[in-house]
């Protein structure tokens, strides 16, 4: 009995002492060591735990693949450029313009790594040390790196989305890893700076460069390059635009960007010592870029590409493009001031009724190419973005009495007996309603030989004894001169002359006796143009807007600067010339009348628009002005500036003086 007793006990502290997988408690211990794990569940547990936490980040790191990039970082701007390759405006869904990274100074790289990721091109795309320390360095209260590396934000800013959340955080660790493994650091760098925020809707380093400094990105200094390193840390959180709380922070991080350059050896300290200045930005811009008269220069511009290269409106929303215009900086300020200043001297729209409505559209074209170098199409393109440089419907008046005799000094006129004369400046109708040439007239090389083929019934002549010259008439007015004048040389021909000069034929009236006059509505630009061929002794260029466009480095076919063509004789249009001179002589009041030569219309109880136009410096120049209230014809101006009809022939007069005086200095 007590041997079977004794086998029994034995049999159950073996069963006792049989090892268990999971020795916790720990058998067989008191106290404290009772529950204290051994050594083997210590080690056992940490490998199981890092065994599964090893193999599942494996089946996420081959399930998660890398994504398409998102569709609005493909986007570009389209960037428009002034005539001396300045930029101008940035235009589109997304205000980028994408560098390649060879463009990026040096020093603006240097500045970008030492302040988000200095171990960029020596890590393997993420890097838990840096995340680590940035919650030290965060935690002390220190300057910092920012934890993710340039691979992950780059990551973040393509292809994923901006949410916190655990599931995008390994998305973005898992394609970090994969992106640095098959595409090269450099490639990696120049996409993040193109992909990242800067503040003030700039997306990318040159967008950067142009929302705060007005510049390439290749144009910046060390200086500039650091604070737009420091923007990446929060756009709008160091803008010193945005208050000084903004300004503090952006000035020390700029500090510590430029000093933490040095304690990495981009930059020495003799140079570090040259930036002791923070490198104010230009102050923000309002909310649109189309403001002011740039959105009608982007109109004008855009219409031009397209009908000379075939872009369509999708091409051109893909963005990209590179647009260099003919437009001057400096000459559309210019135009834009003389306007508003005309304007508010001559002007009181709130205490004169016929001062409301009263719109201005201007523009100057170059002789000898035909380039539009500045306009003036209203007040805001955002606010009125009908161009009143470029719109039809505005009669032309007596600036088009030129063509007229440049018509007739070209092909002649019929003479009461049916023959055709030659015609010169000083020819005159007598009395008996001969035009009758004084000496120095001379045949055109286009002299008709036989009479015009419609000749409507001229107007009634002035008494005798009081017929004026042609040159006399135009500096005096003379409708009934220039009327008869018209149907005598043929309205087909006086028709043929101004579209040959510049003008649109679409724009012209119908032929009538009151077509000579000034019937026909061409827009300020081409009237301008249409004199620039007088300007250049009657050679004829196709106004232009655009010299180039560039996509990906490579010029698109089709933008050519238009070739020139002879629209009249030389001599005609010198003798046109010499006339409009008399005619700016005394329509301005100058000590030097040989200077410029121009037209103005004339002035009446029942007058709808006025104009001045005419050339010197360089430019020709039309300035229009016209009341128009939206859904109505267009009012009398008559009365506007309070001076009867005086100031209606005075204010584009103004204009085109100030303008021109301006553009001598």
């Amino acid at each position: 009995m007590s041997a079977h007793r004794d086998r029994s006990r034995g049999a159950h502290r073996a069963a006792r002492r049989k090892p268990r997988w999971i020795d916790y408690p720990r058998h067989g211990r008191t106290g404290l060591r009772h529950w204290i794990p051994s050594w083997r569940l210590v080690l056992g547990t940490v490998l199981t735990w890092a065994g599964a936490i090893l193999g599942l980040g494996t089946a996420v790191y081959f399930h998660v693949d890398i994504p398409d990039q998102h569709a609005a970082v493909q986007q570009e701007a389209n960037v428009y450029y002034w005539a001396d390759g300045s930029h101008m405006v940035n235009v589109g869904p997304v205000n980028r313009r994408n560098v390649r990274l060879s463009e990026v100074p040096v020093s603006v790289r240097n500045a970008v790594l030492a302040a988000e990721n200095a171990d960029f091109y020596g890590d393997s795309g993420v890097s838990f040390q840096g995340i680590a320390r940035a919650v030290v360095n965060m935690a002390q209260g220190r300057e910092t790196q920012g934890g993710s590396t340039i691979t992950q934000q780059y990551v973040k800013n393509t292809y994923l989305s901006q949410e916190q959340t655990l599931s995008r955080k390994v998305q973005e660790l898992c394609i970090a890893l994969k992106l640095d493994n098959r595409v090269s650091k450099d490639d990696i760098f120049q996409g993040y700076l193109n992909t990242s925020w800067f503040g003030r809707g700039a997306y990318g380093i040159q967008a950067a460069a142009n929302a705060y400094y007005d510049k390439d990105v290749d144009e910046l200094d060390p200086s500039e390059g650091a604070f737009l390193a420091a923007l990446l840390k929060g756009g709008n959180e160091y803008d010193p635009a945005r208050g000084q709380a903004q300004r503090h922070r952006a000035e020390e991080r700029w500090s510590w960007i430029l000093d933490r350059q040095v304690e990495l050896g981009m930059m020495d300290r003799r140079e570090r010592a040259r930036y002791t200045r923070f490198p104010e930005p230009r102050k923000r811009t309002l909310a649109t870029n189309l403001g002011g008269q740039t959105g009608y220069l982007v109109d004008l511009a855009t219409r031009y590409v397209k009908k000379q290269t075939g872009l369509g409106d999708a091409d051109l929303e893909r963005g990209g493009y590179q647009i260099h215009t003919t437009f001057e900086k400096d000459a559309t300020r210019r135009l834009g001031e003389s306007v508003e200043d005309a304007l508010s001297r001559g002007l009181d729209p709130k205490a004169r009724k016929d001062d409301r409505y009263v719109q201005v559209g201007a523009a100057s074209v170059r002789p000898g190419d035909g380039a539009i170098v500045a306009v003036y199409g209203g007040p805001d393109a955002t606010e009125q973005f009908t161009n009143n440089a470029d719109t039809a419907g505005v009669p032309s008046g007596s600036v088009f009495k030129p063509f007229v005799l440049a018509a007739a000094l070209q092909h002649g006129a019929r003479s009461e007996d049916g023959s055709v004369r030659p015609v010169s400046p000083e020819s005159f109708y007598d009395a008996s309603g001969n035009l009758r040439p004084e000496a120095g007239a001379v045949a055109g090389p286009g002299l008709a030989t036989s009479p015009p083929a419609s000749r409507p019934t001229p107007p009634p002549l002035p008494r005798p004894g009081d017929l004026p010259s042609l040159r006399k008439a135009m500096v005096t007015g003379g409708n009934a001169t220039f009327g008869r004048l018209g149907a005598d040389t043929g309205l087909e021909r006086v028709r043929d002359m101004a579209v040959g000069a510049g003008m649109l034929r679409d724009s012209m009236a119908r032929l009538d006796e009151e077509f000579p006059l000034g019937t026909s509505s061409p827009s300020a630009i081409r009237v301008a143009a249409s004199y620039a061929t007088f300007a250049d002794e009657g050679m004829r260029y196709e106004p232009y807007s655009v010299t180039k466009v560039l996509r990906d480095g490579t010029p698109l076919d089709g933008l050519k600067a238009p070739h020139g063509s002879r629209a009249m004789d030389k001599q005609v249009a010198r003798q046109v010339t010499s006339v409009l001179k008399d005619v700016a002589a005394g329509a301005l009041g100058r000590d030097e009348p040989g200077s410029y030569a121009g037209m103005p219309t004339g002035e009446h109880e029942t007058q709808r628009v006025a104009w001045f136009a005419g050339y010197g410096n360089e430019t020709a120049t039309a300035v229009t002005l016209f009341r128009s209230q939206p859904g109505k014809p267009l009012l009398p101006i008559a009365g506007s500036g309070g001076q009867g009809a005086l100031s209606a022939k005075v204010l584009p007069t103004r204009v085109w003086s100030a303008y021109m005086k301006a553009m001598a200095q």
